[in-house]
Order: structure tokens, then C-alpha cells, then sequence
């Protein structure tokens, strides 16, 4: 039962991981073709704490429960490593061009080390001898 909910939990962060990257990407990108709405639309670095505060209980579960299974350290120590470049992201808020890519940069790291995690949890198949 834990296994599975874990398994749900790397899925998640997957997904959220593939949000964080339309948000810093695509979201900006929009917001620059469309002055109209670039004032209206100011979700602030709350956002991006809120963000990480989600991240960091969620993937650390995930990739804590991955390591006990498949105890292999590379997942778990590129997902902490991602995670702290998230957090790390914030204090660039004033340097768009650095937070965007200090934040990018941890977001792919993390993703990738749910789906190396996701991909380590699964069972061993028995090939055709």
C-alpha cells in the first residue's frame, strides 16, 4: 500500500515538475506577446514559494520511499539537488534571467529524478532465455 501511494506521489511530481516547467517558460513568453495582460496577470513569489512548499514534503516522500525500495543514491541525491536549486531560485526574484534558469534548472533535475526513481521502483521482468 505505501509502495503504491509513493509510486502516485512520483507521478505527481512528475507532472507538477512538467507544470513548473510551462509556468517559467511558456508562461512568461505569453505574458510578453500580450502586454494587455501582463498587468493583470502578476502571480508574485508567493506563487513560487507556495510552490516549493508543495515540492518538498511531496518529493521528498516520493524519493524516500523510491530509495528504500531500489537503494540506489542517484534519484534521491539529484532530486535534493533540484529541490535546492528551487529554493535557491527565490533569491534571484529581483534577476529575472537568473531566477528563470536557476529554477528550470531544478525543475528538470527533479523531474528527472522522479522518473529515474519512478523507473527504479518498478519489478524486475524476466527476459526470454
Amino acid at each position: 500500500m505505501r509502495m503504491s501511494i509513493a509510486r502516485w506521489f512520483d507521478g505527481f511530481a512528475v507532472g507538477a515538475s512538467a507544470l513548473c516547467l510551462v509556468h517559467c517558460l511558456v508562461l512568461p513568453l505569453l505574458i510578453a506577446g500580450l502586454p494587455a495582460l501582463a498587468g493583470r496577470l502578476d502571480l508574485g513569489e508567493g506563487f513560487h514559494l507556495g510552490v516549493l512548499a508543495f515540492a518538498v514534503p511531496t518529493s521528498a516522500f516520493a524519493l524516500m520511499e523510491g530509495w528504500r525500495r531500489h537503494r540506489a543514491v542517484a534519484p534521491l541525491f539529484a532530486g535534493i539537488s533540484g529541490l535546492l536549486l528551487l529554493a535557491a531560485g527565490l533569491a534571484f526574484e529581483d534577476w529575472a534571467a537568473v531566477e528563470t534558469g536557476v529554477t528550470v534548472a531544478g525543475s528538470l533535475l527533479l523531474a528527472g529524478a522522479h522518473v529515474a526513481n519512478w523507473r527504479g521502483r518498478r519489478p524486475l521482468q524476466s527476459f526470454p532465455q
